[in-house]
């Protein structure tokens, strides 16, 4: 494959990683914005992140197929429609002011977001040396974790209001005058979803004029291996149990990412009384911080073993997790902003620590990885019933939780390492 070639796919790929990571982004700020437009608990409000991480689950593994047949450009094309017009459908949810209109949207949008990770997380770790995937990847993602940074400054901006009414007086208002605000509150999402929808058909038009290259995955395998599932192959049980740990190390790292940034603005309400653009700006910090970790994490893995890197940060966020936890004062919102910077590198981290070596079944092997993005759906869920049942503070136990899971990953992966390095000896 010509050089050139490869650094116009890699380019455009990477801006794939930007579109998605502000999408996801911008739920941080739908949680707290349909809490209040469409007067729910926080229990029904993290049913934002369920409809979208759900979709990965749902989607991962027919959009490997898909690829399999039409190759990775076709899955990025089928992948940026599907997410344009889930943008579009954020118009009529919110004429409606349907919270099941707004989850349905979610699920479309995300169900595109499922392709475009699928095709652009492996296509990114194939596209050169596989000894410096790990540093692609987090290159690429850092453009990620530049949509992270700008989704909630954006959308507090634009989306938030800064308006919130208590119960008293919500209840001492007359029904239209309350049904006035609450549609005003709803329709500030219908432009922003309008634009996000026409740049991202513009993104697909100009990769469908572009000659993406394929990659020509090598497989060296027999025909009968050829012949069994990913989880039948004798020969690479040990890549197989490596790809299912790193699946569930992937389900745990996205759950504490969602639980992080989507309670964030209740939690510096609750916590430490912010008004909520305020408090968007806080997250924006952080996202801020998200995307400096990742630079810096890609720079220090020229360095330091992403494995080591990766136990590391995750034991750092234990440790910063237990701080937001019973501090009363805003060291804690400092202390979550701290979380932000050293999450940064997990996911592109234990991504290709999971499907490294695994040849001609990437395709299908990066689709086990992606679907542990349903842990964004599940301890969201469990995080908000927390909230609802006590209260938000102690709810941030449960992303306690998964980054020390998350070490226990790592931990595992430096036991591995070091055994194959005496083996190579």
């Amino acid at each position: 494959m010509p050089k050139n070639k490869n650094l116009v796919a890699i380019a455009l790929v990477t801006s794939l990683f930007f579109i998605w990571g502000f999408a996801l982004n911008l739920n941080p700020i739908l949680i707290p914005h349909l809490k209040k437009a469409c007067q729910l608990s926080d229990l029904q409000s993290s049913y934002i992140d369920s409809a979208s991480y759900i979709a990965y689950f749902l989607l991962a593994i027919p959009a490997a197929q898909f690829m399999k047949k039409y190759g990775y450009k076709g899955g990025i094309l089928l992948g940026l429609i599907l997410f344009a017009c889930g943008a579009f459908l954020f118009y009529p949810a919110a004429a409606a002011r349907s919270y099941v209109f707004f989850l349905g949207a979610l699920f479309v949008i995300f169900s595109g977001a499922a392709f475009l990770e699928t095709a652009a997380n492996p296509y990114i770790t194939v596209l050169g040396d596989p000894e410096t995937a790990a540093f692609r990847i987090n290159l690429s993602q850092s453009f990620n974790g530049a949509a992270a940074s700008l989704a909630p400054l954006l959308g507090g901006m634009f989306i938030l209001s800064g308006k919130n009414l208590t119960a008293a007086q919500t209840a001492s208002m007359p029904p239209a005058q309350l049904n006035s605000y609450l549609n005003k509150e709803a329709s500030a999402v219908q432009i922003p979803y309008l634009i996000i929808g026409f740049v991202v058909l513009l993104v697909a038009i100009l990769i469908y004029r572009t000659q993406l290259p394929e990659i020509a995955e090598n497989n060296n395998e027999s025909a009968d291996d050829q012949t069994k599932s990913l989880w039948q192959r004798s020969r690479v049980l040990f890549k197989e149990r490596k790809l299912m740990s790193g699946a569930v190390a992937e389900l745990f790292y996205v759950g504490a990412q969602a639980c992080v940034f989507s309670f964030f603005i209740r939690f510096s309400e609750r916590v430490v009384g912010m008004g909520e653009k305020s408090a968007a700006g806080f997250l924006s910090a952080a996202t801020l911080g998200f995307l400096f970790g990742r630079i810096s994490g890609t720079f220090l893995m020229k360095f330091i073993s992403p494995v080591k890197l990766l136990a590391v940060y995750s034991a750092i966020n234990v440790l910063l997790i237990l701080l937001a936890v019973l501090s009363h004062s805003q060291i804690s919102v400092y202390a979550l902003i701290g979380v932000g910077f050293f999450m940064s590198i997990m996911f592109p981290t234990i991504f290709s620590l999971s499907i490294r070596g695994l040849g001609a079944k990437t395709k299908l092997g990066s689709s086990f990885v992606i679907m542990g993005i349903v842990g964004g759906a599940i301890f969201p869920a469990i995080m908000g019933q927390i909230s609802d049942m006590s209260n938000i503070q102690y709810a941030y136990l449960v992303p306690g939780v998964c980054f020390a899971y998350i070490f226990y990953f790592a931990y595992l992966n430096l036991r591995v390492e070091k055994l194959t390095m005496v083996v190579s000896h």
